[in-house]
């Protein structure tokens, strides 16, 4: 019998494809015609982000997405810690957007994470309010070809729509 009280212990890898099934399901439930999208961003550029995320809530914008980037950060100076919650966020979703502005090329963590998605098989963009890009990008961009475009709603949905295209066909 493995029911409860069985005293047979789920084995390491039982519990991590049980705990992976967990995850896509919730991730699945939310809003299935959303795109799931993990925003990477100097923490100095949280009040431009959270207005991003205020326009992806308004009913009336065409950016239509579900946020799994972090509200704020984790409470922790451990790396491996802070790296394996950020990890699985940006698991949880399609494409990472990423808000470049003049503090971005200096944020200790967007470079990893735009590396890490990239790794993960994950679209990614990046995106500066304004009609110029900043001066310096973080490294991981510029390495990686990254598309760099304005903050405009319109061309921002289009650009989270394909590159989420891409990133399913990636995993399939």
């Amino acid at each position: 019998m493995g029911g409860i009280g069985s005293g047979r212990g789920l084995d390491p890898n039982e519990m991590e494809t049980l705990e992976q099934r967990v995850r896509d399901s919730l991730r699945d439930r939310v809003d299935a015609h959303k795109r799931n999208v993990f925003i990477s961003f100097s923490s100095d550029d949280l009040s431009e982000v959270n207005l991003l995320r205020a326009q992806a809530r308004n009913q009336d914008s065409n950016i239509n997405f579900n946020d799994w980037s972090l509200r704020k950060p984790f409470d922790s100076e451990a790396a491996d810690y802070i790296r394996r919650g950020i990890r699985e966020r940006i698991r949880q979703s399609s494409v990472t957007v990423v808000y470049v502005s003049e503090n971005t090329a200096n944020s200790r963590w967007v470079d990893w994470e735009i590396r890490e998605s990239l790794a993960m098989g994950k679209g990614v963009v990046a995106m500066h309010k304004g009609n110029t890009p900043p001066r310096r990008l973080p490294k991981a961009i510029t390495d990686n070809n990254i598309s760099v475009v304005p903050w405009r709603q319109d061309r921002l949905a289009n650009i989270i729509e394909r590159e989420s295209e891409k990133s399913q066909k990636r995993r399939s």
